[in-house]
């Protein structure tokens, strides 16, 4: 018999994180609208924090395979919005709203959305077959352009690359590692650490207001 709901959805502490990436990654797409591409991008980082932790926070409750599959699902669209939706379309606006940028936007968000459909098509089928984490993606993860996307526009301004001219090349180059089947190992404590450390790095850099005249 199915469980009587309030609500629709699952809204204990093992989502928060998730429903706040969200927030970040919408709030970014505004800024992006808005041109202040620095706000943006530093809302794609908190986006990314955000993910990066939400699955530990989750393996902190016992959940039933409701709630598993739940989480599966909303992070993938949180995902979505935050590392698909967002670095196209500030691909777009970024590039002067060139049709390359359109072009790399459509294709970009395109990948992002098969890449993570097929992530939940294997989790859910890993999850059924094994217990514990996952040790390896199949395709660049999504998230990874919250570091990737904010490192490129650091470097490519103090090498003054045409960034404008650039970003949609990224994107290009973004889609094909997520559709490609590349074997991408997960990041552990160190890895994780480094990846922290990175994007500290990226952030001081970027509130300073260095590196994002585009």
């Amino acid at each position: 018999m199915e469980e009587k709901k309030k609500l629709c959805g699952y809204y204990n502490y093992t989502v928060v994180l998730t429903y706040l990436g969200m927030l970040f990654g919408f709030t970014g797409i505004i800024f992006t609208m808005e041109g202040t591409y620095r706000q943006a991008v530093l809302c794609l980082m908190f986006a990314g924090i955000c993910d990066m932790f939400d699955g530990t926070v989750a393996a902190t409750r016992q959940r039933d395979a409701r709630e598993k599959r739940f989480g599966i699902q909303i992070d993938s669209l949180s995902d979505l919005i935050c590392f698909g939706v967002l670095p196209a379309l500030f691909g777009y606006m970024a590039s002067g709203k060139t049709y390359l940028g359109f072009l790399a936007g459509c294709l970009y968000v395109l990948c992002a959305l098969i890449r993570l459909a097929y992530f939940n098509v294997l989790e859910e089928e890993r999850q059924q077959a094994e217990s514990g984490s996952r040790s390896c993606y199949l395709g660049l993860p999504v998230t990874s352009a919250a570091l990737l996307l904010p490192a490129f526009l650091v470097i490519g301004r103090q090498l003054s690359f045409g960034i404008s001219r650039l970003v949609p090349v990224l994107l290009i180059g973004l889609a094909a590692a997520f559709v490609l089947p590349l074997r991408v190992k997960k990041p552990k404590l160190f890895g994780k650490i480094g990846i922290v450390f990175t994007g500290i790095v990226e952030f001081v850099i970027l509130l300073m207001g260095l590196g994002m005249e585009i």
